[in-house]
């Protein structure tokens, strides 16, 4: 078995390691996210600290989270005599975000070059937090094409919804296979990502919305009538202003929120 390096790293394939190299791309990561002293950051995932080296000489506090050991003891050589920085080397998905306190701060915000295996259970991790700022990230270009699909296109889907009730997205820009090492079979795309204060949409139960939008698209080509007929009749659809003849794909954000909020 040939095992893949990268700067004297052998590359882990099942934690999806593609190191971003392209100053030019690690230029436009951080002046989109636009780092300040009065910031406290965390990033996901350092791997060989290509973004590290540049956006902590911005802060005053930065904490990384990388799972990987080997790389870690990299980032420590690298950095660990710098006041500023902390590292923990752990599993993103079990780190407790409520534990960063903000001090004399303004925000918590966290960025990353995702690895892609992870980044989908990341965001539903990280969206029962109440006290993050803002998240930047790269995601696989499909990933980031159903992040902030509209209603009536072939992209929007459940995760859509969960995360544009969550967040407001904004698409950043795009990045290419060859900006990274390995070089990736895919494209990438880097995203910002907003919590909600002052939630757009309402719903009493998000649990609820999990529920009807997995049932709607887990039959997304038939019509809601039949895809959430266990939930409601056609005259309940009708009572709500809901067409009860679209699929899952034509309804809106709202319409979903009114129709969880039906059942809470």
């Amino acid at each position: 078995m040939i095992k893949l390096k990268y700067n004297q790293h052998i590359i882990n394939k099942n934690l999806g390691q593609n190191f971003l190299i392209d100053s030019d791309v690690i230029r436009n990561i951080i002046n989109s996210i636009n780092p300040k002293k009065t910031d406290i950051m965390i990033e996901i995932g350092s791997g060989l600290g290509a973004l590290t080296t540049h956006i902590h000489k911005f802060l005053n506090k930065l904490f990384i989270i990388e799972y990987d050991k080997h790389l870690a003891s990299r980032l420590f050589l690298s950095f660990g005599n710098v006041n500023s920085i902390k590292i923990f080397v752990q599993d993103v998905l079990k780190f407790n975000f409520s534990c960063i306190e903000k001090k004399n701060y303004d925000s918590i915000r966290i960025f990353g070059n995702l690895p892609y295996n992870i980044s989908v259970i990341l965001l539903l991790y990280l969206f029962k937090y109440d006290n993050i700022f803002d998240m930047n990230f790269m995601f696989q270009r499909e990933v980031a094409n159903r992040l902030v699909a509209l209603p009536g296109t072939k992209s929007y889907g459940r995760l859509s919804i969960i995360s544009q009730y969550h967040c407001k997205i904004m698409r950043l820009f795009d990045v290419y296979p060859r900006s990274f090492r390995p070089i990736p079979k895919v494209s990438s795309t880097f995203l910002r990502l907003v919590p909600y204060k002052n939630q757009e949409h309402y719903v009493k139960n998000i649990h609820n919305l999990e529920k009807v939008t997995a049932l709607a698209f887990n039959k997304r080509r038939k019509m809601i009538k039949h895809s959430l007929s266990e939930l409601f009749s056609e005259n309940i659809l009708i009572k709500l202003k809901v067409d009860p003849r679209l699929r899952a794909e034509n309804l809106s954000i709202t319409q979903y929120c009114i129709l969880s909020n039906y059942i809470s």
